[in-house]
């Protein structure tokens, strides 16, 4: 996917994540989400008029995963299984505007924080709707590779340039997705 979308209004960039500034993003990010072509329409399907609800909800949902304030409630598999007509494009598509919306508003060490999180959480919800041996596109591999590029040996320079857990071989995520394929009971 080739994004086709003005870039995120530039702002000064944050170094750390905080409430007030999480919800600054949560805003201008579905601000980009309701004029986009692509995923307005599947948004205004599902959360039209209750956009007042939605949105303190991703506010309490960010918070928890970034700032580890554990606020959220709520099961995200679930949630997203109904929507009808989704596809691997607007999964694509949302990440597209969500990295750029992010890497807009924040350093790049606190921006990886945010971005590390959505992918995963993108690659879960695909493998889910899609099936456990659904392939998750070329262009969003690269979004990951973009930031969070993969240990290509095991050598200290390559942990100093890339730190954290290691990974396996092939391994796109800094932990494993577990999960049980659609054939298991």
């Amino acid at each position: 996917m080739n994004p086709s979308f003005e870039p995120a209004a530039a702002v000064a960039r944050q170094s750390e994540p905080t409430e007030a500034n999480i919800r600054q993003l949560v805003d201008a990010f579905y601000d980009r989400v309701r004029a986009d072509a692509l995923l307005g329409p599947v948004f205004e399907q599902t959360i039209a008029g209750r956009w007042d609800e939605h949105l303190p909800k991703m506010c309490l949902f960010w918070g928890s995963l970034v700032l580890g304030s554990k606020q959220y409630r709520g099961n995200v598999q679930q949630t997203h299984q109904p929507l009808a007509g989704i596809e691997p494009r607007h999964f694509s598509r949302w990440l597209y505007l969500f990295l750029d919306t992010v890497e807009a508003r924040y350093e790049p060490a606190a921006a990886v924080r945010f971005m590390e999180p959505a992918l995963r959480i993108a690659q879960s919800l695909q493998l889910s709707r899609f099936g456990w041996d659904y392939t998750i596109p070329d262009e969003q591999k690269a979004l990951l590779e973009r930031v969070a590029p993969r240990r290509r040996n095991g050598d200290a320079d390559d942990d100093a340039t890339h730190p954290g857990p290691p990974r396996s071989r092939g391994e796109p995520f800094p932990a494993k997705i577990i999960g049980r394929g659609v054939d298991e009971e």
